[in-house]
């Protein structure tokens, strides 16, 4: 990717779109490619051949199923890159009908030998997140890896912690990665806890950030 293209990239993510369904499909295949090597999800993903397929498919649901209908998904018209917001007040158990539709996914993604290690994950990140105080949640935020480190992340999530801001409402995240806590450090998350799905895991944080004044 050229320095016009990231360019291009990086003033569209100031001004994100709002994903529609087929803008949804795009954001899913950008996040997996952005998501290729992270610690949490390869923890509980396959290792086989199908990987990648399986993970694309776990994002298309992921965005098709929970975050077009009760979140939204903002990305660069550019594409390149996607994060996706979810209110907390839509948080909370899926109806049996919907865990019955996931269930496939899921097992196409962990497969069989890595499926309990999903099914434990939910309860402990639950246990990490506080849901007394109306947030948004930072379901996801990926970059593709050739548009890493120029800033497309910040300028993307900047956009929607400046609405927070405005209307006096706080913000919610979990990363698997040290790099990322300095990087939502900066956008005014603190850390909240430290934790691993289980013995083997990888090490997780927790980050809560109260709407700030305009500077």
């Amino acid at each position: 990717m050229d320095d016009a293209a990231i360019e291009a990239m990086r003033r569209a993510a100031e001004t994100p779109e709002i994903a529609d369904a087929a803008g949804a499909m795009l954001a899913a295949d950008d996040l997996t490619a952005a998501f290729v090597a992270d610690p949490l999800i390869d923890w509980f993903s396959r290792t086989d051949g199908r990987k990648t397929e399986m993970r694309r498919g776990f994002f298309r649901h992921v965005l098709k199923a929970l975050a077009l209908p009760s979140g939204q998904i903002q990305r660069p018209s550019t594409g390149g890159a996607a994060a996706v917001w979810m209110p907390s007040e839509k948080l909370g158990p899926n109806p049996l009908l919907e865990e019955l539709r996931a269930l496939p996914v899921l097992i196409g993604l962990t497969g069989w030998r890595r499926f309990m290690r999903i099914v434990g994950l939910r309860d402990v990140m639950d246990e990490h997140h506080p849901m007394e105080t109306p947030h948004d949640y930072l379901f996801f935020l990926g970059v593709t890896p050739q548009a890493q480190g120029h800033g497309v992340g910040s300028r993307l999530i900047r956009s929607h912690l400046a609405r927070l801001d405005a209307i006096g409402r706080p913000a919610f995240l979990e990363t698997a990665t040290e790099p990322n806590v300095r990087l939502y450090s900066r956008h005014g998350f603190k850390v909240l806890s430290e934790w691993r799905p289980a013995p083997d895991g990888p090490v997780n944080w927790s980050m809560w950030r109260e709407p700030q004044a305009p500077e």
